[in-house]
């Protein structure tokens, strides 16, 4: 019996030809262990092919409409495909009720879940490109991905905060900053690290992040606000 994916092609707006590349999109490699007959594969290669397309969208976007230099591009561009950003592009669509995966998958939270959600509009990229073609895949990404852009623009956050944090305290403190593992928590699985950034013996602020380097580029974000570098 074929599923039914209609609710899911709304969210989308986009109608299937080929339902089977959409499964597809959905199967995450964990659901594979628990259904040992399942007659699709998992998403990964969806995923390798929705990448190229969403670069390739977003890099045509920009050249189109910006005269910026190259180097700010790449970092806007950069932004825009992150996996944080999917992430959310995911969540603000609900797709993850829909994501095929084992019982040990859901229960996978933190950095390890941004990844599953981003890898899974990556495949859906990949599904609606070949069922679709490549302007049906473009208005999907404009719509969804590329709509972040003025907000990027905005919060700045196409920046690498430690590298500004780094730049400005040199330039009006002289002073390079430096920072510190304030405490750890969690199982080995998923851990969460709170960092401080220090100039000289000043605690400027706090960030906490799934990595040490997370933590810190959280930290360094909040010292650019509490000094009013932003």
């Amino acid at each position: 019996m074929t599923e039914d994916y209609s609710e899911l092609e709304k969210i989308l707006k986009v109608d299937f030809k080929n339902k089977d590349l959409l499964a597809e999109a959905l199967t995450h490699r964990s659901y594979l262990n628990e259904h040992r007959g399942y007659r699709l594969d998992h998403n990964e290669r969806l995923e390798f092919l929705g990448d190229a397309v969403l670069e390739l969208v977003v890099t045509e976007y920009l050249f189109k409409n910006y005269s910026n230099p190259e180097g700010e591009l790449t970092n806007w561009r950069a932004a825009l495909v992150k996996g944080d950003n999917l992430a959310v592009v995911a969540d603000e669509l609900g797709l993850e009720r829909f994501l095929k995966m084992s019982k040990g998958e859901k229960n996978t939270l933190g950095r390890a879940r941004r990844y599953r959600l981003a890898n899974l509009v990556e495949a859906i990229i990949g599904a609606i490109y070949l069922d679709q073609g490549y302007v049906k895949a473009q208005r999907f990404i404009l719509d969804n991905v590329v709509v972040k852009l003025d907000e990027i623009l905005k919060n700045k956050s196409y920046l690498d905060a430690k590298s500004y944090f780094q730049q400005k305290a040199q330039e009006l403190e002289r002073q390079t900053p430096h920072y510190e593992v304030l405490s750890e928590s969690g199982p080995d699985h998923d851990k969460t690290f709170k960092v401080g950034v220090f100039i000289g013996e000043e605690k400027v602020a706090e960030g906490e992040g799934h990595s040490k380097q997370e933590a810190q580029r959280v930290a360094a974000a909040n010292g650019l606000k509490v000094k009013g570098w932003n």
